[in-house]
């Protein structure tokens, strides 16, 4: 079966091959609009722009997963977050949230007052080139512990978990 992933983004597409393809899904890469901003400021806007990832891409018969970073602002403090949908292969809607992770109050004025994205204001402030095609925002501020595969890798393993839980159910109520 194939699973399509909303982004060619490397880092992205290698997070859903290291758990899926074990599994004998073949996986693309496909590129495709979010429908929100480049820099989601909220929870909602995040998984907003990961279940329109997974929309946009989606083909009946198929399972489709959008993934997508953002930040949100928590009593005043600007936390890191990433946000995944899945669609199946019979059209029923999966999200899951990952980790959180406090950013400095240097970086929440320039993406909330400067209207940044995170990647430039890494770059600007930190010199971190190209943050979100390596090992991200969370790579830097946590010493590579945890790095952007990794946040996205455990979205995907909440996301297929939910997925095979909900076959099963459905399984084992259909039998009753």
């Amino acid at each position: 079966m194939i699973v399509r992933v909303g982004s060619k983004n490397q880092v992205k597409v290698k997070a859903v091959k290291d758990i899926l393809e074990e599994y004998g899904y073949s996986i693309i890469g496909c590129e495709t609009d979010s429908g929100v901003p480049n820099q989601p400021k909220t929870d909602e806007e995040a998984i907003e722009g990961a279940t329109n990832r997974a929309r946009n891409i989606h083909k009946k018969g198929e399972i489709s997963i959008g993934l997508e970073a953002g930040v949100t602002l928590h009593n005043q403090k600007l936390f890191l977050t990433n946000w995944g949908a899945l669609i199946d292969e019979n059209d029923q809607l999966y999200i899951a949230g990952g980790t959180r992770i406090e950013l400095p109050d240097i970086l929440k004025k320039a993406l909330l007052e400067e209207k940044m994205e995170l990647s430039d204001a890494m770059e600007k402030y930190f010199g971190v080139i190209d943050a979100k095609h390596h090992d991200g925002a969370i790579g830097y501020f946590t010493k590579n512990m945890i790095t952007r595969n990794d946040i996205f890798t455990h979205i995907v393993k909440l996301l297929y978990g939910e997925y095979l839980k909900r076959r099963e159910y459905e399984r084992d109520c259909n039998t009753c």
